[in-house]
């Protein structure tokens, strides 16, 4: 594995230790929701299979493995180019404005650092920790009032 990208690994799993530590007081009661489970169900998922495909990636084109690389091939035909908008828009412009913005509302700490987050480990991940640490934040929000 070329060193960049197992630093990118090591700063994204950074970034997960992080969040949870800062976090760390949502998970001093017991309990979790069913939409809580799902959440932590499919951000697991989103990572291992999002890390799988990245670990193909960087087998097969070796030198050339990089950002700039990666999101070009994104756009190699039309069906591609459609979904890698998506991804692009969603990720990089859509999810940070979003869990800024929540996390400041919900008064949730570190709205920011899902985005380099996801950007490091996969978006699905990156968005499916938000809102299962929303969910547990909220529930334990409405149990205190």
């Amino acid at each position: 594995m070329p060193t960049a990208s197992l630093i990118y690994m090591l700063i994204g799993i950074a970034t997960i230790i992080i969040t949870l530590a800062i976090n760390r007081d949502l998970f001093k009661t017991a309990g979790v929701s069913g939409l809580e489970i799902f959440y932590w169900l499919t951000a697991i998922a989103g990572l291992v299979i999002g890390w799988h495909f990245n670990f193909q990636y960087i087998a097969q084109y070796g030198d050339k493995v990089g950002w700039a690389h990666w999101t070009g091939l994104l756009f190699v035909n039309p069906a591609s180019a459609s979904g890698g908008q998506d991804l692009l828009i969603a990720n990089a412009v859509i999810f940070p404005v979003w869990t800024i913005v929540e996390a400041r509302r919900e008064k949730m700490r570190t709205g920011w650092l899902y985005f380099p987050m996801s950007a490091l480990t996969s978006y699905v991940f990156g968005l499916a920790l938000f809102l299962a640490l929303r969910e547990r934040h909220r529930r334990l929000k409405l149990s205190a009032a």
